[in-house]
């Protein structure tokens, strides 16, 4: 199935019922030992392990969760680039995406409350190929930074809470 096919389908059942556009993300989290933690997405039948680096306690098992937030963010921005090429009909061979990100480990150790715990600074860089002129991927630049999810997120204040049981 191609992804214009997946945009006019989703397209046809939102349209038939707003409802449709409606969905929910839940994943489960299990600490190992040291900081290793086994993830498990509880709608797919997906799991993985989120580790730190010794120097943060961990055993270099896996990525870090704020590398996994970058890497989030770079594979949304990559799908999100396929997904409005294809409906803006903008050819393209290649995407290539690199997230680099700033953190101060004053704020997540409480060494200075007046340091923020998170990325301090995040930057992508986007290298798009194919036979388009440079003000059509300039054009899906702008649609790609509307609407892609997960840099919603890093942008914007999501609302959170958090319930002790």
């Amino acid at each position: 199935m191609s992804l214009t096919d997946v945009i006019e389908g989703t397209r046809r059942a939102v349209d038939a019922d707003p409802h449709n556009a409606a969905v929910s993300f839940s994943v489960g989290h299990t600490l190992k030992p040291g900081t290793r933690t086994e993830v498990e997405v509880k709608v797919r039948d997906h799991a993985f392990t989120v580790d730190e680096p010794p120097a943060l306690g961990g055993t270099d098992q896996a990525a870090n969760p704020v590398e996994l937030a970058l890497a989030a963010l770079g594979s949304c921005q990559v799908i999100t680039y396929q997904f409005w090429a294809a409906k803006r009909g903008i050819p393209l061979d290649s995407i290539k995406v690199t997230v680099d990100g700033d953190l101060d480990l004053h704020g997540f150790f409480g060494f200075s409350f007046n340091t923020r715990p998170g990325f301090g600074d995040v930057r992508v860089s986007v290298e798009l190929d194919g036979p388009a002129s440079r003000e059509r991927y300039e054009d899906l630049k702008r649609e790609v930074d509307e609407h892609c999810p997960v840099l919603d997120l890093f942008r914007n204040e999501t609302p959170v809470s958090t319930k002790l049981t």
